[in-house]
């Protein structure tokens, strides 16, 4: 027999969705406006930094939702994992920036992708909130 969701798990589901079609939405629009106004060197640090945005997000999420009442305890390596995301990303942005020469603002930018994709959440919400 199958659980059906509370509303609360519905809101949260729809509101997930629709973060990450958010966030990628905004990661194709900057790379398009990047490439038009401002080249593929711009286009390819904004596409990187988007990138390394969402991968975090999805790192976040995961662990919001290992933390739930009927999760299993996360293992060691989860926590050894996230307590290292962040030199793994900045390494791996370091790398890329250094070696491939894309443009380090549009990394920089890219990075907020994910932050613009909540706070886009954040007002969908209040415009269209149920009373």
């Amino acid at each position: 027999m199958t659980e059906v969701p509370s509303q609360d798990e519905l809101f949260y589901r729809r509101a997930m969705r629709r973060i990450y079609l958010n966030i990628l939405w905004l990661s194709v629009a900057g790379v398009m406006v990047a490439a038009w106004r401002l080249g593929l060197a711009w286009a390819l640090g904004f596409l990187i930094g988007a990138s390394a945005s969402a991968i975090n997000f999805r790192w976040l999420h995961n662990m919001v939702d290992s933390v739930g009442p009927d999760s299993r305890k996360p293992g060691k390596k989860l926590g050894l994992f996230l307590s290292f995301r962040y030199l793994l990303l900045g390494g791996a942005g370091y790398v890329i920036v250094r070696y491939f020469e894309v443009d380090i603002m549009a990394a920089l930018v890219g990075l907020f992708v994910a932050v613009a994709a909540v706070l886009a959440e954040v007002l969908y919400e209040l415009i269209y909130a149920r009373a």
